[in-house]
């Protein structure tokens, strides 16, 4: 369990998917570059390869962790962590049930 005041740190945001592409030596991971609305785009790297339809996934918008502290995966830096879910039915990915703005701060 973590305290009211733990779970206030993370920073919840809305990004918008510019890119994805595989990651070379795996089949699980896609490396994205992604718009927060902020002076340049982030990568994030997520094992979510498989889980979308990359047609509709560029362009679309995401929610995002974006306080996590940058982590090296496959070599990559990810510089975010995309929200999802898995069940029976699959993998999820959390998004919002308006068209916020990129960038929009959630709480």
């Amino acid at each position: 369990m973590i305290t009211f005041d733990e779970f206030k740190k993370v920073e919840m945001k809305v990004g918008q998917i510019l890119k994805a592409e595989p990651v070379e030596g795996s089949d699980k991971l896609l490396q994205l570059e992604v718009d927060f609305g902020e002076d340049k785009t982030r990568t994030v790297v997520s094992g979510i390869a498989g889980h979308v339809d990359m047609e509709t996934f560029v362009g679309s918008k995401k929610i995002f962790v974006t306080n996590l502290e940058p982590r090296a995966i496959l070599g990559i830096e990810s510089q975010a962590m995309i929200l999802a879910g898995k069940d029976g039915q699959g993998l999820a990915l959390m998004e919002t049930n308006r068209d916020l703005a990129i960038g929009t701060l959630l709480s």
